[in-house]
């Protein structure tokens, strides 16, 4: 049995000495419509495990709403595309206030793996202003250590699969109380700011870590989250680090083997 997130997919590994037929478990992956009051906003394509995540995360990591309790309904739907495509439709209900307040910056958004601003109409737009982090303290650069070890034993759908990016909530010691997994690392981080305003474990002093690169828009999420820090177990982008110095979260890459490199914000990881 699969872990949800995964399918079963035939294959030919072909060698100097033949051919050998092969049952392969490779990541899943679907076109995800974000219908709001109706109207559809956003086409991604992601994992189809934890949608809902997904939906309440984009949304308040997107500004669409300012708190969770204005999304007063989601609805998940396998949908019929074309000449016998499936795809998902994950319906929202959101406040009437939000609904304009989207409907006058609304904007055709068409996802592609590992694509944040896909579709983002405006230059405004792409590279709004990051409000400055409510989050205090610092970090230890041991809980981030502690954090990025523990994160791969609690990736089920990569196990199976190999192919999907994780993110990951820790406490301000380390412990990882939150991972959402999806092929698209701006999927996983959405997913995990989504079970948090569900869960209410984010706690104050909490920081994320990711399985990927780490860029603008993620960095912006981490902070739309609150979170002190966000680690990442591979390099930063120019346009990350100025965003997490403007926001005034810490960024921290290559996480590996040892060692981690502070880019942004050093006065928030302590020895």
């Amino acid at each position: 049995m699969t872990e949800q997130g995964s399918v079963h997919r035939p294959a030919q590994r072909l060698t100097a000495r033949g051919g050998e037929s092969l049952d392969e478990i490779v990541a899943e992956e679907r076109a995800v419509a974000l219908v709001y009051n109706g109207i559809s906003h956003a086409v991604m394509m992601a994992t189809p495990c934890d949608l809902e995540d997904f939906a309440r995360g984009f949304s308040l990591t997107e500004r669409i709403v300012e708190k969770a309790s204005e999304i007063y309904d989601i609805e998940v739907e396998d949908v019929q595309v074309g000449s016998g495509g499936r795809g998902i439709e994950v319906r929202l209900r959101i406040a009437a206030q939000r609904m304009a307040g989207l409907q006058e910056r609304r904007r055709s958004l068409a996802g592609r793996t590992g694509c944040g601003l896909c579709g983002v109409d405006s230059l405004d737009a792409a590279l709004r202003p990051v409000p400055a982090a409510q989050a205090m303290g610092t970090v230890s650069r041991s809980a981030i250590e502690r954090a990025m070890a523990a994160l791969p034993g609690l990736q089920r759908i990569n196990k199976m699969n190999g192919a999907t990016h994780a993110a990951g909530w820790a406490l301000a010691d380390g412990t990882l109380v939150l991972v959402r997994e999806d092929v698209g690392r701006h999927n996983a981080l959405d997913k995990l700011g989504g079970a948090l305003a569900v869960s209410g474990a984010a706690g104050a002093g909490g920081f994320v870590v990711v399985t990927s690169r780490c860029s603008y828009e993620m960095v912006q999420k981490a902070a739309a989250l609150g979170a002190v820090a966000i680690a990442a177990v591979s390099a930063p982008t120019s346009l990350a680090i100025e965003t997490a110095e403007q926001a005034g979260i810490a960024l921290v890459a290559f996480v590996r083997e040892g060692r981690l490199t502070v880019y942004a914000n050093a006065g928030r990881i302590s020895s």
